[in-house]
């Protein structure tokens, strides 16, 4: 009796059908980029965050560059000849808008390379919106970050007597023209090293520090 050939195993074609009982393995997808929105894992989405002084969040490092002497305009209270004494710049400005004036000049400062610590920021009416909320945690970190002079500092006039010294104070007349500013005004020529900036009324202005000399 003849014998059929046996095909070695070896020589078989690959099975298309898998083995009973097995499923084929389906391939693992290929991870598409990851858009910005979505977070690396095991790194926390980041939430809200206690806000930074304006200074900080609006602006990087400053490049130093030379400031230009500021120029007072004309009937600005004329000092009185003291090599101590700072500049003094008028910017005038409606009450309302005082305050808008007076940041737009400590965008100003900052740009020309003035550092943050080098400036005091002071309000005769409505408080800095920053001064506000750092108030809301306790006075005593309130003034804690002035003492660390590292950023610009707002503080309300009618507390200039607690104000330290800095090269430059920005005085913004945004409301009360009246004790409090012919008070405020002649404290902050005095805690300006280098350069007092006012914004507000000129007539105001004009008597508050005439009063001063």
């Amino acid at each position: 009796m003849l014998q059929e050939p046996q095909i070695p195993e070896s020589a078989q074609g690959p099975r298309v059908t898998p083995a009973a009982g097995r499923t084929a393995p389906t391939p693992r997808p290929v991870p598409g980029p990851r858009s910005a929105a979505t977070p690396r894992p095991g790194r926390p989405v980041p939430g809200p965050a206690r806000p930074t002084p304006p200074a900080q969040r609006a602006h990087p490092a400053p490049v130093p560059a030379p400031a230009p002497a500021p120029v007072a305009p004309t009937g600005a209270p004329s000092l009185p000849e003291n090599r101590s004494a700072p500049q003094l710049q008028l910017i005038p400005a409606p009450a309302g808008g005082a305050l808008d004036a007076a940041e737009e000049a400590v965008d100003l400062l900052l740009e020309s390379g003035r550092a943050p610590g080098d400036i005091l920021v002071l309000t005769t009416g409505e408080q800095h919106p920053w001064a506000a909320h750092e108030l809301s945690f306790g006075d005593a970190a309130y003034w804690a970050q002035q003492d660390a002079g590292d950023d610009v500092f707002f503080a309300d006039a009618s507390a200039v007597d607690r104000a330290k010294p800095r090269p430059v104070v920005v005085v913004a007349v945004n409301g009360d023209a009246g004790d409090t500013v012919a008070r405020a005004l002649p404290v902050a020529r005095d805690r300006a090293a280098a350069l007092l900036i006012v914004c507000g009324d000129p007539q105001t202005i004009n008597s508050a520090l005439g009063a001063g000399v």
